[in-house]
This record gives structure tokens, sequence and C-alpha cells, in this order.
């Protein structure tokens, strides 16, 4: 049974390595809009439909993420995005009720599991063939080595010919202290080439394989090499964290109870909101007891291109609307209009002359814990760093624009952490 025609015109070109390797642990670190979601998602589509029509084996297919609720709006979207542009949706039972994915001709199976229920993982069955197939989404959402080692053990034994056990990652390298880069990555050759292990394949991409890409994208990531390079230098070019010259090295990740945190009526909130537009709007949630020297960082948003009415929708659907949130005071007139659009409590953080230094050294006496949850202000704690001297290679007391907006936002925050707390909760 024909499935598809002229696969590269659908699938696009630069994988060819990456798609036909069978090895254990299938591993693509790359650059923001690399083409590595969308080509993943291709390969498991037209794999489960290949191996069944062509070799009348049944392959399922098991999707992994740190947190089960976000499948809907990523993995799952782009799997079914995959099967439209396949052109066989006719063949494919897609329920807007549930997040299984079924193919009709076989009753092979899509499923979608979080690294929050590793146990729900571990105990996983199939009702059709074998499940031999895993992808790893965000793959540098799964701090836990043991976890992966876990779920790893538990989809073995021995698959029918020509049927393979693979464990697919994809991820955005943001730290290089991760331990997929010292399990996946970190094999060398006496040349100081990579050198892939026997059950290892490993490649690095970015968006220059994407032909699909517009030119406005691409011109935005000229545009980044040329104003923000560390940031381009992972963002774009899919490269590793630097972790040299880290401003922030008192924070740990921990998987805390976020609704015991803010029924506990010693704890008060601080809400940090950093501007921007080209540049992604960061706003963080804090929890703080008085008379301690902890943070705790529970929520989040950044995104790029917001409105003012965008910023204002997402932080009242978040329960925010009438938080004392501490704002970039550079343009009052946001913030007044912020206030208009529903957000009772912004107020404009003080800036001046050495506020920026200041903050920094006030949060140094603080441990930040970090709720898994909030990626993005993990990637930015990784990769915010001091400036070097150009010439010299020194480190310089002068912060780093790239990754900057998510501590801005935490300085906002935290700016009253010495004073009586406002009556704002």
């Amino acid at each position: 049974m024909q499935i598809v025609n002229d696969s590269p015109k659908l699938i696009g070109k630069g994988y060819a390595s990456w798609w036909h390797t069978k090895k254990l642990y299938r591993v693509n670190k790359g650059g923001r809009a690399s083409k590595k979601s969308c080509n993943t998602a291709l390969w498991f589509i037209w794999n489960m439909m290949k191996y069944f029509h062509e070799f009348n084996v049944k392959p399922n297919t098991l999707v992994i993420r740190r947190y089960w609720n976000t499948h809907k709006d990523s993995t799952r979207a782009q799997l079914v995005w995959a099967i439209n542009r396949l052109g066989v949706a006719h063949l494919w039972n897609i329920p807007k009720s549930e997040l299984t994915l079924t193919y009709k001709p076989s009753g092979q199976q899509i499923l979608f599991r979080g690294l929050d229920d590793p146990e729900s993982i571990t105990s996983i069955t199939v009702v059709e063939g074998h499940l031999c197939w895993t992808w790893w989404e965000e793959a540098f959402q799964a701090a836990n080595e043991e976890i992966f080692d876990k779920i790893d053990m538990s989809i073995r034994g021995d698959m029918p010919d020509p049927l393979f056990i693979q464990h697919t990652l994809t991820l955005n390298p943001w730290s290089d202290k991760h331990w997929i880069k010292r399990r996946f990555f970190d094999l060398l050759s006496k040349e100081g080439k990579p050198l892939d292990g026997e059950d290892i394949f490993t490649v690095t991409t970015t968006f220059e394989q994407n032909e699909f890409l517009g030119e406005k994208d691409r011109k935005r990531f000229k545009d980044m090499e040329e104003h923000s390079p560390k940031r381009y230098w992972i963002e774009g070019l899919g490269n590793w964290g630097i972790a040299e010259g880290l401003i922030f090295t008192n924070w740990e990740q921990e998987d805390f109870d976020i609704n015991e945190l803010i029924e506990n009526q010693q704890y008060r909130g601080l809400y940090g909101l950093d501007f921007g537009y080209n540049d992604p709007t960061a706003f963080v949630a804090l929890r703080h007891k008085k008379g301690e020297f902890k943070l705790y960082l529970y929520d989040e948003f950044y995104q790029s291109t917001m409105s003012n009415q965008k910023i204002a929708n997402s932080l009242i659907e978040k329960g925010f609307r009438s938080s004392l949130i501490k704002a970039d005071s550079e343009d009052p007139r946001t913030i007044n209009e912020l206030k208009i659009l529903g957000l009772l409590g912004i107020r404009g953080a003080k800036k001046g002359a050495g506020s920026v230094i200041g903050g920094l050294q006030k949060l140094e006496d603080y441990k930040i814990i970090v709720h898994p949850r909030c990626i993005n202000t993990i990637t930015a704690l990784n990769n915010y760093a001091w400036q070097t001297d150009k010439k010299t290679g020194a480190i310089l007391n002068i912060p780093d624009h790239d990754f900057s907006h998510i501590p801005d936002a935490i300085r906002y925050a935290t700016e009253d952490l010495n004073k009586r707390y406002a009556k704002f909760a």
C-alpha cells in the first residue's frame, strides 16, 4: 500500500543519516527553527505506517515530556500536523477528548505520558503490536537521569524482525552541565571530534537546514547573530550553553508542591514583569517567607511579540489581576495601559544608577529554588553571564544583555525583600 508520494518534497532535506539510523539512542540537539520536531513527528507517522504495510509488524510509539498536560499543544499538535502533511488524516483516529492517536488499519497507537507520573510509563502496555519507539521531546527538561534509565530499561525485550527499539531525544542545548551532554555528546576521538558510541547517534542541526523557513525568520537569526551573539550561539547554531562567568550560582531545581506553597499563609507572593516585543516579555512569580533566605520561583511566562492586551490577559488568566506586580518602569505609559486593561496591582520598579548590580548583589544572599516547570527560568539562569573584555577575555562587572529578561523580572519582583510586605498577596 503506497501511503505518500514525493517524500523529499514533503519532508525536506538535511536529515538523511538521522532518518535511517537504527541505533538505540538517536539524539538531536539543535537551535530554534531547525526543523527537528517537525522532522521527528513525520518520521514516527511515516514509519508506523510503513512497517505495518511493508513488513506486517506493528510498532507503537510513546511520546514523553516533563509534564503530561503540555502534550496537547506541542507534541500531539505536531504529530497531527505530520498526519495532515502526509495526507493520511483519513487513516488516523484523532479524538478531541483524549491524547491517544490510533492508526485505523492496524490499531497501532501513539501514547503520551509525562515524567510527572513515571509509574504510568514503566507499566505501559499496548493493545496491538509492540512498544518499541519513544520520543523524548524537550529532553532537556528531563533533569533526572535515573528516571530516564528506569524508563529505558522498561522498554526492552525481543522484537520481531525488522522492528527495533529506539529512543529519540530532541532538545535545545541550554546548558553544558546537563547529563545528556555527558552521556551522549562527550565521546571524543583522539582528534577531538565527536565519536558516537555503538548504540548512540547524535546530530546538531540549525535553522540553515530548514529550507521551509521564510526570509523574515532568517533575518531574525542574522540580527540575533549581530546583536546577541551568545544567544545566537545556542538558539541559532545549536551549541551548548556556556557556563563561564555565570551570574547566578545560588539556585537549584526542586519539584516542590506549588499548591501547598501558595496555601501556606506564612509565604507571600513576589511578582516581576520585564517588557519586550521583539525581545521576550518575561514574568516570574515567587514565594518568600519572612526571615528566610530562600525564594521559591514557581510560575513564569516568556514570549516575544506580546501586545499589552495579551500580557494583561495572560496574567489575569493566571490569577494575578490584583497582585502587586513590579514591572519595568522605563515606559510609564505601558504600565498605565496595563492597569487600565485590568492589572490592578501593577507598579513600576525603582530603577536608577546601580540598581542592576545592587539588585543582583542582594539576590546573592538568597537560595533560589526553581520549579522544573519553569523551563525558561532554568534556561536563563544557566546562561545569564557577565560580559567579557573583547581584547583580554577578562570578566567585567557588567551583565550581558543575552538571557537578561527573566533575571530582570526577578530583580523587580524582589526589590522590596528587606521591607514590609505590601498589602497585595
